[in-house]
């Protein structure tokens, strides 16, 4: 299985304040918006990104990373055998997204997935 992105995630109180704040002190720009969760790009280097939410639409937490993987089957497979908690299972989410939250071993939740 291979890494293809990584991508920190920031829970945030005001989607407001912090696209704002992202946008005008660093100078990123939007590249996705469903509302609860807000991606944001450096305009000369797309694959550099940051994710701010408020909420996760279908899972418990919001996690602190998000990594996207070439085959999200064998990664989850991975992490069940490995004895990992699965804190959010292994979904086909409605915005084209195939994903699983894990804890790693200091109880951060990550977001692996892959696009579909």
């Amino acid at each position: 299985m291979t890494v293809n992105r990584v991508v920190p995630d920031l829970k945030t109180r005001s989607m407001k304040d912090a696209v704002a704040f992202y946008t005008r002190v660093l100078g990123l720009r939007v590249v996705m918006d469903h509302g609860w969760i807000v991606t944001l790009a450096d305009p000369q280097r797309p694959e550099v990104q940051l994710s701010i939410m408020t909420h996760d639409a279908t899972a418990p937490v919001v996690p602190v990373a998000s990594v996207q993987v070439d085959d999200v089957d064998a990664s989850y497979q991975a992490a069940r055998a490995a004895g990992a908690e699965i804190v959010h299972e292994l979904t086909d989410e409605p915005w084209g997204v195939r994903r699983f939250f894990v804890k790693d071993p200091d109880g951060h939740v990550v977001n692996v997935l892959a696009h579909e």
